[in-house]
């Protein structure tokens, strides 16, 4: 039965059969099969068919909603009962917005050095990405924005509010002041993330308030590109200040506040809500409340 439920998250997460099958490592016509067992026990269509996958029916729709619990109680007995014999060993996967990043050392560093049988995968997604992973069950956690958009049914940890800076070279325009305003920079050349990522969408609003449309000279979905931008001192960009700081400046780069109006959103940990959480996500949780004060103190 579990295996059969796995089959309904893959075809959620995939959207397409043979794509799901390969995910499930079962060839296509055993994960029909699969499918095609339990719709006949449940006695009800599971999925609208045709010549490629067209969704879920209504109760196709209530079966996943069921199936990523069960699936992931199932996981969650395993892995607590594997805690029991062995500590905790296993995989923690986290999906985080490209601005949290250069943060997450700050959490899976000091995790590994109490855990250090766990191995990590971080994955650089969008927030509606993350939330969507958390859903289909491919991440344990996600770094994210949790004040700025709906979020779900999860459980979050706040780390520390996200204040922006001018990243700009010290003999540009506003290189040497202390702190600039959102109408100032609106008039600047920036380098930015692409419109699909909610930092952007932060941006843009704030700008646009600022009276200003926003038409960045360059677009990224990868923070690394902007940073090395504006590294070469021709560039400038609006970025976390918590980034700015771990990545680095240099002795020509100067990383100046944006006030007028002092905006800050707040950047946590989510993680799937459910009682008992896995062994190793409440583990990540209780790092995560460990190096929230110090992480917000930037």
């Amino acid at each position: 039965m579990i295996d059969k439920l796995e089959f309904i998250i893959a075809l959620a997460r995939e959207q397409h059969f043979g794509r799901a099958a390969e995910m499930c490592n079962v060839s296509q016509p055993t994960f029909s099969s699969g499918i095609k067992q339990l719709e006949d026990q449940f006695g009800v269509l599971l999925v609208q068919r045709g010549s490629r996958f067209q969704g879920f029916t209504p109760e196709g729709e209530r079966v996943l909603e069921w199936a990523r619990r069960i699936v992931a109680d199932s996981r969650a007995m395993r892995q607590e009962v594997d805690a029991l014999k062995r500590g905790l060993v296993g995989h923690v996967r986290i999906a985080a917005i490209p601005t949290t990043l250069a943060m997450a050392a700050s959490l899976t560093t000091p995790y590994r050095a109490r855990h250090p049988n766990v191995r990590f995968t971080i994955l650089s997604r969008t927030s509606i990405e993350v939330l969507k992973a958390l859903d289909n069950l491919e991440v344990d956690a996600g770094l994210t924005y949790i004040d700025n958009e709906p979020l779900g049914r999860v459980t979050t940890v706040p780390l520390y509010h996200e204040r922006y800076r001018l990243l700009t070279s010290a003999d540009s325009t506003l290189g040497d002041r202390d702190q600039v305003t959102w109408a100032e920079v609106a008039k600047v050349p920036l380098c930015l993330l692409t419109p699909d990522m909610q930092n952007r969408r932060i941006i843009d609003g704030i700008l646009r308030r600022a009276g200003t449309e926003p038409s960045p000279t360059l677009e990224s979905n990868s923070m690394i590109v902007l940073f090395s931008h504006v590294r070469t001192g021709r560039w400038a960009s609006i970025m976390p200040a918590v980034l700015a700081d771990t990545l680095g400046l240099t002795d020509t780069i100067r990383s100046i506040p944006i006030v007028e109006p002092d905006v800050t959103h707040v950047i946590g940990l989510v993680v799937p809500h459910r009682e008992p959480m896995t062994p190793l996500t409440a583990a990540l949780v209780t790092e995560a409340r460990k190096v929230a004060v110090t992480l917000d103190a930037h």
